[in-house]
């Protein structure tokens, strides 16, 4: 008799094979299977509802508009006139402006396609002017996004965190190094790639265009102590924090800047809300997928399975990253979470891995998936704002994804990177 996991997974890789939309894929072979098994509709609707009627995803939808809200106030323009003035004419300089700003704004953001949006609109054309080639500039503000999914907010911690019962707070205090670390591990190549071909920067500014960009940056300086400070502070959760970051923008927009009005709002909940849809559409069907292979035994016998390869913890967390490098490449990372947890949950026991770490470490990998293609929203972002093709960007990238994955390998065999933050900050 065919195994009928063999049979559940088989189906899903054949419909992706087929071309069939990840989100039917896999909401399509859960049901199917239920009704095969006699579970029916009443388990498939109760399921779908309990995957998002949890609390802390409320922090999703409001994460999101806030990115949409400060990138539509400008917050990012100020970040990046500031690190201009600092970083000057290096060798890289503009490119290293990318990377600083997109690791700041992700301190405001909550995902990475915003982030990619936010800085790639004031960066690649910036780049461009000054001589860089399109394909270098939009890779690399879509490599640097990445670190979007680690610095908080980060909507990717906050489905983590909801799937193992784990502390949001302590996931993103977690993040913060790694994020910083991947960030890092992004300057060499743009360093390297930049002497090469005589690539430079904006002349440095004197002590008042410092301190006159510092003062129009104020305002996205202080987001990430509004909504950071608030958290570890103990003012509010991170649920909470994802409300707080919602009214500072609309504030900003309103209040401060002015360039906000009545008739945006419109726009920017709609993009909210189909932004939120599909996060949350994705959570309910890969939620259901989960549970299926989890009645059906699937997900026990595959750790079993993984657990009879080696007995070295070593070798088994290289395997998980090459197997998750692998799912990041054709998957998103909400599906991956839910699909493969269940698998990793018995290992985390088996090896007393710390779970806060091995969200990051998890974490870290999905942020790579977001620039390998066929899936690489990233990547599809920063090539539509370019206007250049998806192949060109692509080939620019592959440096990028190997320092990425540079920074991966530190963060999975030297867990005090993650743990040192919240251990210090005491984050429970």
């Amino acid at each position: 008799m065919i195994d009928p996991g063999v049979v559940l997974f088989g189906a899903f890789l054949l419909l992706l094979l087929l071309g069939v939309p990840i989100l039917t894929a896999v909401g399509l072979t859960a049901v199917v299977f239920l009704w095969t098994f006699g579970l029916g509709v009443q388990v498939t609707a109760a399921n779908v509802y309990a995957n998002i009627a949890k609390f802390p995803l409320l922090a999703i939808p409001f994460f999101i508009l806030a990115g949409f809200v400060m990138e539509r106030v400008g917050l990012s323009h100020g970040l990046v006139q500031l690190l201009n003035r600092l970083i000057g004419p290096v060798r890289g300089g503009l490119g290293l402006v990318a990377v600083g700003g997109c690791v700041f704004f992700g301190a405001i953001s909550g995902t990475g396609p915003a982030d990619t949006a936010a800085i790639g609109s004031v960066m690649i054309p910036a780049m461009v002017h000054r001589g860089y080639a399109v394909g270098f500039a939009a890779a690399l503000v879509a490599a640097a996004a990445t670190t979007d999914v680690l610095i908080p907010p980060s909507v990717a911690f906050v489905v983590y965190g909801v799937i193992t019962e784990t502390s949001v707070s302590r996931l993103f205090a977690a993040g913060v190094v790694p994020g910083l670390l991947m960030g890092l591990a992004l300057v060499m190549p743009v360093v390297i790639i930049s002497r090469r071909r005589g690539w430079g920067g904006e002349p440095w500014g004197t002590p008042r265009e410092i301190a006159r960009a510092a003062w129009e940056a104020k305002w996205g300086l202080i987001a990430p102590l509004v909504i950071l400070g608030g958290i570890y502070g103990g003012v509010f959760t991170p649920t909470e924090a994802a409300v707080v970051a919602v009214m500072y923008g609309l504030f900003v927009g309103f209040v401060v800047l002015r360039n906000l009005a009545l008739a945006d709002l419109y726009h920017l909940f709609l993009d909210a809300a189909v932004a939120t849809s599909v996060v949350m559409i994705v959570v309910s069907f890969a939620g259901l997928f989960s549970w299926t292979g989890s009645t059906l035994g699937v997900m026990d016998r595959a750790a079993h399975s993984l657990l009879t390869l080696s007995d070295n913890p070593y070798v088994i967390l290289a395997l998980l990253n090459v197997l998750l490098v692998i799912a990041g490449m054709l998957l998103d990372a909400i599906s991956i979470y839910y699909v493969f947890l269940p698998i990793f949950i018995p290992l985390l026991a088996r090896f007393e891995w710390d779970p806060i770490w091995f969200g990051v470490m998890m974490t870290v990998n999905l942020a790579v998936g977001t620039v390998t293609p066929p899936v690489a929203v990233n990547l599809y972002v920063a090539s539509r704002i370019a206007g250049v093709p998806m192949e060109e960007v692509s080939r620019w990238a592959l440096p990028f994804v190997l320092a990425l994955v540079a920074a991966l390998a530190v963060v999975a065999y030297v867990p005090a990177v993650t743990l040192w933050l919240p251990n210090v900050l005491g984050v429970r």
